[in-house]
């Protein structure tokens, strides 16, 4: 594979090799491949094994209890001497304790995500931490490089799990985002094949961020039937919901039709809320409640027809970019 990253070959239509890519330098990893931090999948195992495989691991902070997310780092500390990460919406509690946790355990880089990206970047990096903050539009991505962040992640609306309002393609933020910032920028939103990382690094792009990809592998912590569910789901059969309260992709189920119907009888926040206060998403994702459960997955899904080993994904990641006209 020694040939094959040539990422940067994509942005500014110039050949680059591996050591010259932003991401790859900035986060001292083989391939400029992120995965991301998402909740009830991103455990140790996951976020090692995307690690060992030449890629960035995150951890997902955001579904983990402060003792469970310590033992989830030293877990991964253990399983990888590659670097990993952990992911952090910041419209979680005990953020604070999160926090610390990251710099008891000395972890180097940390994903921020829906919050002020202001408000943990300097006393991140003043203790030597490499600090990404995720937006889905370029007006934050500018608020982002004030900052001071060390990269971007502009998330294009076909992710799952939480989103930006204005429902901007990944294909069209992007090459604007590019256009505004001058900072390392990393495509998330729709992408789970090779040909999709090589068409975001063409608009811009200096790496990527993979989901529902990784979601749907083995070493993912959501239960097997959410996975068995994400490898059956066609096109249509996610939706962004939820924007009254924070924009959320859901696959179609008894529990988003429920939502639904809360919506027609006035789009009463606070029966929505109700609704979703009853750990909906562990239900869906952790349980494998696919009816009553909260199921979030981007619509990049209806590509994933199979549950792999994360050396797989990367197998045919690099294949198909490799092959990609």
């Amino acid at each position: 594979m020694s040939n094959f990253i040539d990422f940067g070959a994509a942005k500014k239509l110039k050949q680059m090799n591996e050591d010259q890519n932003r991401i790859t330098q900035l986060f001292q990893i083989k391939y400029p491949i992120i995965q991301g931090g998402m909740v009830w999948h991103s455990g140790w195992r996951l976020a090692s094994a995307v690690s060992n495989n030449g890629g960035l691991g995150l951890i997902g902070a955001g579904s983990m209890y402060p003792d469970i997310l310590r033992e989830n780092i030293q877990k991964c500390k253990a399983a990888t001497d590659k670097p990993f990460g952990v992911n952090v919406p910041m419209l979680y509690p005990n953020l604070d304790e999160v926090i610390a946790i990251i710099l008891e355990e000395g972890v180097k880089i940390v994903f921020t995500s829906a919050g002020n990206p202001k408000t943990y970047t300097e006393t991140l990096q003043k203790e030597g931490l490499k600090v990404a903050h995720v937006v889905s539009s370029t007006k934050f991505a500018l608020k982002c490089e004030d900052a001071g962040v060390d990269a971007v992640v502009a998330e294009g609306f076909e992710a799952g799990g939480h989103n930006g309002r204005d429902e901007t393609t990944t294909f069209c933020l992007i090459p604007n985002v590019r256009k505004h910032i001058s900072k390392p920028l990393i495509a998330a939103g729709g992408i789970a094949l090779g040909s999709q990382m090589k068409a975001a690094m063409i608009l811009g792009a200096d790496g990527v961020q993979i989901g529902s990809r990784f979601a749907a592998t083995v070493e993912a912590s959501s239960h097997e039937n959410f996975k068995n569910k994400i490898i059956s789901l066609h096109e249509g059969d996610t939706q962004l919901t939820l924007k009254e309260l924070a924009p959320v992709r859901l696959v179609k189920n008894k529990f988003f039709h429920d939502l639904e119907k809360l919506y027609e009888s006035g789009r009463d926040a606070e029966a929505l809320k109700e609704t979703l206060g009853r750990a909906r998403a562990k239900r869906g994702m952790f349980e494998g409640d696919l009816e009553e459960g909260e199921l979030e997955i981007g619509q990049v899904s209806a590509l994933i027809d199979e549950i792999l080993p994360v050396e797989k994904v990367f197998e045919k990641l690099l294949k198909e970019y490799q092959e990609a006209n």
